[in-house]
């Protein structure tokens, strides 16, 4: 036995006690080890999440100055930043400045009709206004004027007789030739109540029944709803005999330039009618010229490359678009791509929202250059020079390959919740499709933005947002027909009532016809 208290007795119960220090040692070692990787586990996670808090911040924070949200999707917050944020106006900066329209401003105010239809003389009065005197018998002192205008609606029955003739050949019996509406034998409805259900439905992007409804209440005629969207049918029947998408086609083929844009849109039944390989949400696409004089607003089963291609297959010119890939499948066809400078500007400002302080101000600088190029192209293209000052694009291009570069080299190893940081992926893209972003500056036929096919991509959303959808393939074919029509033919200085009336009459407007070579 040991004779020291609390140490085994002989060796062999040494050796069982260091092997059981050992033992709980290696145990604690192993749990450290495990404690450690769960930390750094965990901290690894919560850098993620905070990346990840952070990008879901900048996306609430982003309106339509930052991305492609367009200004009526935007919060009331987001429309008071950017209301803060612009400049204040001549009428805020210029105190002696009067309100309405100024000086040589025609206005579109009413002016008496100096030959109305009709006069109506009132009752003169019975009293004096400031003292109440009686004024029965009282001297005339003259005759002031009021005109009101105002619109009568009354219904017109027409009964259209059709003289018989017996072939003296065959003894057919052979009616006269009626107007495009009329049906022989039958009770039809005439171009004006046609005309306004196609101005409620296609141009006011008012749901059929609720057309029906307020033809109803207006003109006192009760039709239907399946009345409203035979008009439609008829409409686009008589542009689809009149060849009304060929002649468009061949007159945007003979344009140097055109603005392309899509939008997604809702169908009630989004397969009918389509291939079963067709998947995909259904789109519109708008093709533009970007003086705005022809709108062709095309139906896409789905955003598929192919779809897009198979459309603007036909054109060689210039292309404006945004980022999308199915342009750039059209590249080897095409005289060239512009990217919109407006989409750029937008990626570039979310950049510089990112941080941390000022090292994405090269997002901003590439903003300044894109702006400041195309003044100088205003002004050259003012003063009637064909192409922009060598030396002037040089420093230009210089400026923008300084601040691309610069923003690849500081944010390729930044940190990002889900691949490369924003910042390093926009820089790449800014430097391979550096020649399309400055296209602009060396062929002046071309925009620095293709903002002229996103206003007419708003057509479909504001239908959308008022109807709710579209049925069937056919039905959004249908109406991208007829409002390419109508906006078309109001470009040239046609109504729609006129373009309406023309085209049920078998005589639609369509597309000048390109010069000859």
């Amino acid at each position: 036995m040991s004779d020291v208290p609390g140490l085994p007795a002989d060796a062999g119960e040494q050796r069982e006690l260091l092997a059981r220090l050992r033992a709980v040692v290696e145990a604690k070692d192993t749990e450290i080890t495990v404690l450690r990787a769960e930390l750094e586990a965990e901290r690894e996670l919560r850098r993620r999440l905070e990346l990840k808090v952070a990008e879901l911040e900048r996306r609430l924070g982003s309106d339509s100055t930052t991305s492609g949200t367009p200004p009526s999707k935007d919060t009331i917050a987001a429309r008071e930043r950017r209301k803060a944020g612009r400049q204040s106006s001549e009428r805020e900066r210029r105190k002696d400045r009067k309100r309405g329209g100024q000086p040589g401003h025609p206005g579109a105010g009413l002016s008496r009709e100096p030959d109305p239809d009709r006069r109506e003389e009132l009752p003169p009065p019975a009293e004096c206004s400031r003292c109440g005197t009686g004024l029965a018998g009282a001297e005339r002192a003259g005759t002031w004027w009021s005109q009101v205008r105002d619109v009568t609606v009354t219904t017109l029955v027409t009964e259209y007789l059709l003289p018989l003739l017996a072939c003296p050949c065959c003894g057919k019996i052979n009616a006269a030739e009626l107007p495009p509406w009329a049906h022989p034998g039958s009770v039809s409805y005439g171009p004006g109540l046609n005309t306004a259900a196609l101005v409620l439905s296609a141009y006011g992007n008012v749901p059929a029944e609720r057309a029906a409804n307020v033809i109803r209440m207006l003109l006192g005629v009760p039709v239907s709803p399946g009345f409203v969207d035979l008009a439609s049918e008829r409409l686009s029947g008589r542009l689809e005999d009149a060849g009304f998408d060929e002649a468009m086609q061949a007159a945007l083929a003979d344009e140097p330039a055109l603005a392309a844009d899509e939008t997604p849109v809702n169908l009630l039944d989004s397969r009918a009618g389509l291939a079963e390989d067709d998947a995909g949400a259904p789109h519109v696409l708008v093709v533009r010229t970007p003086h705005r004089g022809l709108t062709w607003l095309r139906a896409l089963g789905s955003r598929q490359h192919a779809a897009i291609t198979t459309i603007l297959s036909f054109f060689t010119g210039f292309l404006i678009s945004d980022g999308y890939g199915a342009y750039q499948d059209l590249l080897p066809q095409l005289a060239g791509i512009q990217q919109c400078c407006q989409h750029v500007i937008r990626r570039a400002r979310a950049v510089t929202k990112l941080g941390p302080g000022s090292l994405q101000s090269w997002a901003a600088d590439v903003i300044d250059v894109l702006r400041e190029a195309h003044q100088a192209v205003e002004d050259a293209r003012a003063r009637g020079d064909p192409e922009l000052d060598a030396e002037l694009l040089a420093k230009f291009r210089q400026r923008y390959d300084e601040a691309v570069a610069f923003g690849i080299a500081h944010n390729r190893h930044r940190d990002w919740h889900d691949g490369n940081h924003p910042g390093y992926s926009l820089g790449c893209w800014l430097r391979e499709y550096k020649e399309q972003v400055f296209l602009f500056t060396r062929v002046f036929a071309v925009s620095w933005t293709n903002n002229c096919s996103e206003q007419a991509v708003k057509a479909a959303k504001r239908h959308q947002a008022v109807s709710g959808y579209w049925h069937t393939q056919a039905t959004l074919a249908r109406w991208c027909r007829i409002r390419s029509y109508l906006d078309s033919a109001a470009a040239h200085g046609l109504t729609a009532l006129d373009a309406i009336r023309d085209a049920l009459a078998g005589k639609p407007w369509l597309p000048p016809l390109p010069a000859v070579h």
